[in-house]
């Protein structure tokens, strides 16, 4: 039943994906294709929330909740060591709230065109594993993005299987994978527009959202 459940989840999220593209091809309407293009991107975005809610009551059931009030106590610290062991490594974070956000630009973590972390920043992922594990009461969500180069459906698939690479990376280093969720934007969720080679790097990216325990 479960199964069966999930294989639901995956043609809607195709047949959102499909009406998308159907729009854009015969209606070309910069309203239309941004409308098309947000549900193709929520419908993404609501697969990988829902299993993170998941995995999230899932740890949450083995480590226990952070009590109301140390919440920001327990963020700030787990930033103060984000922020010492990632100095000068071209990883940006980014504090929202109580929630951390670690943005991997795709230059420095991957090859061009590869779903391969690059050996060289194995280091870094190490040192995040490294915090991540002394401040376990978090979970997270691991997120890729894309440029706007090259064809929909390949950034897409780029994306989820780049999210799923750091996965595997920070699981390999002792994280446990119950607290990880991983989604692909594809080049729906630009950080800004893919007007020349610079805005493009910046959106080639993968993003680790933090998240405390409540």
């Amino acid at each position: 039943m479960q199964n069966r459940l999930k294989k639901s989840v995956k043609l809607s999220i195709v047949a959102v994906g499909v009406s998308a593209v159907m729009a854009c091809a015969t209606q070309p309407n910069n309203t239309q294709k941004g409308a098309a293009i947000g549900a193709v991107a929520g419908a993404l975005l609501g697969k990988g929330t829902g299993d993170h809610d998941k995995s999230r009551y899932a740890w949450g059931a083995v480590v226990g909740a952070i009590a109301g009030g140390a919440i920001g106590n327990y963020m700030d610290k787990q930033e103060e060591a984000m922020r010492s062991e990632l100095a000068n490594s071209g990883v940006d974070i980014v504090r929202d709230g109580d929630k951390l956000k670690l943005i991997m630009p795709g230059d420095i973590t991957f090859a061009t065109n590869s779903a391969a972390v690059d050996p060289s920043f194995n280091p870094i992922l190490q040192d995040v594993s490294k915090v991540l594990n002394e401040y376990e009461k978090t979970t997270l969500i691991i997120t890729g993005h894309t440029d706007d180069t090259g064809a929909e459906q390949y950034n897409q698939a780029l994306s989820e299987r780049r999210a799923l690479s750091v996965k595997v990376q920070l699981t390999n280093n002792g994280v446990n994978s119950t607290r990880i969720s991983t989604v692909g934007m594809g080049e729906y969720q630009p950080k800004v527009a893919n007007t020349d080679a610079n805005s493009r790097q910046q959106n080639r990216r993968v993003e680790l959202e933090i998240i405390p325990l409540r």
